[in-house]
């Protein structure tokens, strides 16, 4: 059996509740990343601090961050927009930021109603805003496995990117499948091109499931020895160009394959399907997730009766 250890980072909290339209109370919100705190993951992402207005669904990011039950050894990050978001997040006495930008130009202008290089120069002097803490920093790459606008998107641009934020000092990077286009060969070579170029960064594949592949995307990318995977409970998290489509792969179905594989994930499937089962009541629909609606593959069940007339 492979061991090998592998580090599992929840974004329910962020890039799930953002995309919701029923408001999530603060409350609420506290208790399920309390309760994902005793699941054991590496990383969660809890809110971002954006303008309330842009994410009406995350206006109360300071109230949460500040009022979560940390646990030891977990790493509370959340996202920022600029350099205000960061001096916020930075209050709130976050381990992390992430930053965001996309690989595509058409999705970028879409997206974030920049050009790429005006999102690097506005990403960069968060970049050295930031610097000047001990706070880490990642930045998540839309679009680095397809765009819905551009279609395939070259290996060596998005080696380009991340080369650039390399040399201003970041620490970790996640590879986004943003609109679930990727497959299981592509990952292999992208996730093999950047580990080579970059041995000493930390990386992260962040997949949607848009078209079934998530599960199938994660295999590869294990192959090309990738050990860190961002995850989203009960899949919730949605995907603006694929309307009615599943989002982001779901935290229990992945847990679930990787234990049964064999890979230490240190994530306490029983503590996230009871976090999951809560979704419903806060979301106000089903999540795409699967396990939960299945059971685990030796979740057996009794034998049906035999009783019956002469």
């Amino acid at each position: 059996m492979n061991r090998k250890r592998l580090y599992i980072q929840e974004v329910a909290t962020r890039d799930g509740f953002q995309n919701e339209s029923r408001f999530v109370d603060t409350e609420a919100k506290i208790a399920l990343i309390d309760c994902l705190s005793e699941c054991g993951y590496a990383k969660i992402e809890v809110t971002s601090f954006t303008s309330p207005k842009a994410i009406p669904a995350l206006r109360d990011a300071e109230a949460v961050m500040h009022r979560i039950k940390r646990r030891e050894g977990i790493i509370y990050t959340a996202l920022v927009p600029n350099v205000r978001g960061a001096e916020r997040a930075i209050s709130c006495h976050v381990d992390e930021i992430n930053l965001v930008m996309s690989v595509s130009e058409s999705h970028n202008r879409s997206n974030l109603r920049m050009t790429r290089e005006q999102s690097f120069a506005q990403l960069r002097s968060v970049i050295e805003a930031v610097q000047k803490t001990p706070v880490s920093i990642n930045v998540s790459l839309s679009t680095a496995m397809g765009c819905p606008m551009e279609g395939d998107v070259p290996v060596e641009q998005v080696l380009e990117w991340v080369q650039r934020f390399v040399d201003i000092g970041i620490h970790g990077v996640t590879l986004c499948d943003t609109t679930g286009m990727a497959f299981p060969s592509q990952v292999a070579t992208l996730s093999e091109a950047v580990r080579s170029r970059f041995p000493a960064l930390e990386v992260t594949l962040h997949f949607h499931n848009t078209r079934g592949m998530a599960l199938a995307n994660t295999l590869s990318a294990l192959g090309a020895g990738i050990d860190r995977f961002d995850a989203s409970l009960g899949g919730l998290g949605g995907c603006p160009y694929a309307p009615g489509a599943t989002g982001n792969v779901c935290t229990e179905d992945l847990v679930h394959m990787l234990e049964l594989e064999g890979f230490r994930t240190g994530v306490d499937l029983d503590g996230v399907l009871a976090a999951s089962a809560l979704l419903p009541g806060l979301v106000g629909h089903e999540v795409p997730g699967q396990l939960l609606k299945a059971g685990r593959r030796l979740d057996l069940h009794p034998m049906p009766s035999t009783e019956g007339g002469a």
